[in-house]
């Protein structure tokens, strides 16, 4: 059986035996370089190596030796296994993206009246291709590096800023980007501000506060940022960013079918080394690949960032209309369904209602689990990473109770709108193709305040 040559190998390490093996065998392809080959069925070939494996130096035993030890010592059955648990993680990632449905384009000009109509409107908005230029349009411009740092489209700022100002509508950006990013290209605007999924949180007149749960540990990161590294010198033009709460390994400058093949190298080296026994997720994007701590999404942290909107503008008026649209990643596409589960489970039919019947949206009497809703909010400390305990010990259970941001929510299916930018496959109610798009829908909108 093939087992035995590698047996055989593992029981030499003292004498360094020469291992014959037939060039048919299956443990051929991997023992070759240091075994001698035959064709079994040629007797004269046989007794030749044999002969010839007695009389060879002990230098060259030496090698061969060494070259297949190092090959059973390091694919061990325990390596095999996780790899092949990798490949079925990765089949079900894929399986699920084949899943989803194709959402309908979203109907702007019933977006625009129902915004029109309502008295307390909220708007999240993702940032990276979603309020900034379109990647091919930054390409052509040929200095790709240059245009790493994402920045605002300058057609956006005028209808944005209408947003802002008006006392009816409350503007939140919801990004993975970190605090700098948000700062230089919204400190500006009168509006809030998340950065990285929502750990992050301030108004843009006020400070950094941090919702980051308790006893949270960033103790992986060197370890994590050694193979991102590895890859990143490996990989031409793709570049990784190390941030507050998370690394990110991006390939969307390089070549399209050597960055997945380095991608899929990347994750193996991730699920079998690193973070193999720590409880970290692994984020898949179209071109990139992120490592986070469990739970860090922006549909966990969104309970607690309304909590704070509510609380910080003494907000009375339940807020009865929402548009939650950008380019999340699936794993952060749980805001959708955290705004879901507020609709009423039965939605009266109405003749007079203009905007159509989404893919995806909860039939009648159809049950989902409740949240959990986690509530901390603290100031945001300067540092680089997030120690443990970083939350403010006076915030009691009085604090807490007003920060319930989905009491104040009055929302119906009419009314709200969940939009995917330029990702087709998603669990949101409609999509929107590009950042042209979501210009033309601000423009609308700002044309009501």
């Amino acid at each position: 059986m093939n087992l035995v040559s590698y047996e055989f190998v593992a029981c030499q390490a003292a004498n360094k035996g020469v291992l014959i093996l037939s060039e048919f065998a299956g443990a051929a392809q991997s023992l070759g370089a240091g075994a001698i080959l035959v064709n079994p069925w040629n007797v004269a070939e046989v007794a030749s190596s044999i002969g010839y494996a007695l009389n060879m130096s002990a230098d060259e035993r030496e090698k061969r030796h060494h070259h297949n030890f190092l090959h059973v010592t390091t694919h061990t059955s325990q390596g095999w296994a996780e790899t092949f648990v990798s490949e079925l993680n990765e089949t079900i990632v894929e399986a699920q993206l084949r899943s989803r449905q194709i959402p309908p384009p979203l109907p702007i000009e019933a977006a625009v009246d129902r915004y029109a109509c309502s008295n307390n409107r909220l708007l999240i908005l993702g940032f990276d291709a979603t309020l900034t230029e379109p990647l091919d349009a930054l390409w052509r411009k040929g200095n790709q590096i240059k245009e790493l740092k994402h920045k605002i489209r300058s057609d956006l700022r005028e209808p944005l800023r209408k947003l802002c100002e008006d006392p009816k509508t409350t503007v939140l950006v919801l990004s993975g980007s970190n605090r700098n990013a948000l700062d230089n290209n919204f400190g500006d605007f009168n509006l809030w501000l998340a950065a990285e999924n929502g750990i992050f949180l301030r108004a843009t007149m006020g400070e950094w506060m941090m919702t980051m749960p308790e006893n949270t540990s960033m103790d992986w990161v060197d370890s994590v940022k050694h193979v991102f590294e590895y890859f990143t010198q490996r990989t031409p033009r793709s570049h990784f960013e190390l941030r507050e709460t998370s690394l990110i390994w991006d390939y969307r400058y390089s070549d399209a079918e050597f960055g997945r093949l380095q991608a899929r190298d990347l994750l193996m080296h991730l699920w079998t080394g690193p973070i193999s026994n720590l409880s970290l997720d692994v984020v898949q994007g179209s071109q990139s690949i992120e490592v986070r701590s469990v739970g860090v999404t922006k549909g966990a942290a969104i309970d607690r960032i309304l909590g704070e909107i509510v609380h910080n503008k003494g907000m009375k008026e339940p807020i009865d209309y929402v548009l939650c649209m950008g380019h999340f990643l699936a794993k952060d596409e749980d805001i959708y369904s955290y705004f879901e589960l507020m609709l009423p489970s039965e939605t009266p039919t109405s003749s007079s209602s203009q905007v159509p019947t989404p893919f995806g949206t909860p039939t009648a009497g159809s049950s989902a689990a409740p949240l959990k809703k986690q509530h901390s909010l603290s100031p945001g400390k300067k540092s680089s990473f997030i120690g443990e305990s970083m939350l403010d010990p006076m915030m009691g259970a009085d604090r807490m109770s007003l920060l319930e941001g989905s009491s104040l929510i009055n929302l119906q299916a009419e009314n709200y709108f969940s939009c995917s930018v330029a990702r087709k496959r998603s669990k949101s109610r409609y999509l929107l193709r590009s950042s042209d798009e979501v210009l033309e829908l601000l423009r609308g909108m700002a044309n009501h305040c």
